[in-house]
């Protein structure tokens, strides 16, 4: 479990396709604190650590993530937003993110507003019900609050921190992100489907 706020920006530093996909990330994180067998959520998708160095660790990605993220784009240099997973007593800064994606979302403007920047992106139409004015999204794992739905688009702001400090910054119209629904939503979804 993870809260969508963004405690490091890392970069791949390396990727190796074989039967699975390794990726091996740059990192400020102390690497020693980090066990093998840890879950770091990159981006939004929640990762196994599967070996670590002096400023880097490795995950191994099945075909299933790759097909369902953004990740198969990515590429030595890429810039990956990292969270490490909750522990219990930790703060609760952004809302609960479980790191499991549930699709791909599109930026379709970024514009200024004020000294943040208003972005809009455009969901699969299979995930436009559960986006609601005021609610919560993780977009490549931060934490966020919709500001207006308008049928598959919804809006948000982004503050010069969240610019500075996460890859939210550097999108640009067309550029495609993870995207984790509230988890609340998605429950309550499924219940009413029951009836």
């Amino acid at each position: 479990m993870f809260t969508g706020i963004i405690t490091d920006l890392g970069t791949v530093r390396r990727v190796v396709k074989d039967r699975d996909t390794r990726f091996e990330f740059k990192t400020s994180y102390d690497t020693q604190t980090i066990g093998i067998g840890a879950s770091i959520a990159c981006c939004g998708c929640c990762l196994t650590v599967v070996e670590t160095g002096a400023d880097w660790f490795a995950v191994e990605v099945s075909g299933e993530t790759l097909s369902k993220t953004t990740l198969a784009g990515w590429r030595e240099g890429t810039s990956v937003n990292f969270e490490r997973a909750l522990k219990v007593g930790d703060e609760l800064g952004g809302h609960i993110v479980s790191g499991h994606v549930d699709g791909v979302a599109t930026l379709i403007a970024s514009t200024p507003d004020g000294d943040s920047r208003r972005l809009t992106f455009e969901v699969p139409e299979s995930l436009q019900l559960f986006i609601a004015p005021k609610g919560s999204v993780a977009i490549d794992g931060v934490s966020l609050t919709i500001n207006e739905v308008e049928g598959r688009r919804f809006g948000v702001n982004i503050i010069p921190h969240t610019q500075a400090v996460t890859t939210l910054g550097r999108l640009r119209s067309g550029d495609h992100v993870n995207m984790e629904i509230d988890m609340l939503a998605r429950y309550v979804a499924r219940l009413l489907q029951k009836e």
